[in-house]
């Protein structure tokens, strides 16, 4: 019995290393995994991705499922799932998956939370695999909303900095002879404070806008920054003119508080209007 005591000692030495904080190292494990939220379906799985025409569109992405099942699935109805965007009701579908066939299905995005993380994202899907009607949460791999979050987000916070519009739509030239539209971005402070820099306007695939004197600075004790530009056409090439599918999309890059946001320059019907008529013109 004189093995008992070495080994009450033996423990008390382990129980006193714990209470110190110093773990044994012969003990240390692994951590656990953190396991997903959304498991895995039988028969089907799930990617979001995001495709130009998406991106014209805006406020909607692809669910692309696939039947990895050996029996046919018909998909009515899918919804996104995510803590940092607003659920939708499902959008209706009609589609029809044979064993090892993917198809994408269009489904929109509600307002994203800022503060609420994109992951776990899934998709709710309703369906039949012959055995009546179901639904179903897919976890969906893919990137696409992670994007969409960060853009999403980075134009709010440049929202809290400047309001972002654009003024003076007309036809430049000889009047509605002209070859380019020309307008004017207008910034106009939010805040407090701090230095807003605009530092460029890019172009879309069938024009081109050209703003003299980027990058240009709203500076701290200023309320307005007014940058006068041109839109003419970069290309009338036909099988351009046929298959753009974000003819009017400009991307204004601005820093404010030190981030960079890029957002799309913010143009109503009207003026998309005299951008077609413009394209209309000269390249009709």
């Amino acid at each position: 019995m004189r093995g008992a005591p070495v080994a009450v000692a033996a423990l008390a030495l382990l129980l006193a290393a714990c209470s110190a904080g110093h773990a044994p190292t012969a003990t240390t494990a692994t951590p656990t995994p953190v396991p997903a939220a959304f498991p895995e379906v039988p028969g089907i799985s799930g990617e979001v991705v995001r495709l130009r025409t998406d991106e014209a569109l805006g406020g909607q992405v692809q669910v692309r499922l696939t039947d990895t099942g050996d029996v046919p699935v018909t998909v009515t109805a899918v919804a996104l799932v995510s803590d940092a965007f607003a659920e939708q009701p499902p959008s209706e579908q009609t589609a029809r998956y044979a064993p090892g066939r993917t198809i994408d299905l269009p489904v929109p995005f509600g307002a994203v939370d800022c503060a609420a993380d994109v992951h776990p994202l899934g998709a709710r899907v309703q369906l039949d695999r012959g055995a009546g009607p179901e639904e179903v949460v897919v976890p969906l791999a893919g990137d696409a909303m992670d994007l969409v979050a960060a853009e999403q987000c980075a134009a709010q916070r440049l929202a809290e900095h400047v309001a972002v519009t654009v003024d003076g739509f007309t036809e430049g030239g000889s009047g509605e002879d002209g070859d380019d539209v020309r307008g004017t971005v207008v910034l106009t402070r939010v805040d407090e404070g701090g230095e807003v820099r605009v530092e460029a306007l890019g172009r879309s695939v069938l024009l081109e806008p050209v703003v003299p004197g980027l990058p240009a600075t709203l500076g701290t004790d200023e309320q307005e920054l007014s940058l006068p530009f041109t839109v003419g056409p970069a290309s009338c090439d036909p099988h351009v003119l046929a298959e753009t599918k974000k003819p009017f999309v400009f991307p204004l890059t601005v820093v404010a508080a030190g981030e960079t946001a890029v957002v799309d320059l913010p143009l109503s019907d009207a003026q998309r209007g005299r951008l077609q008529a413009l394209v209309d013109r000269v390249c009709g």
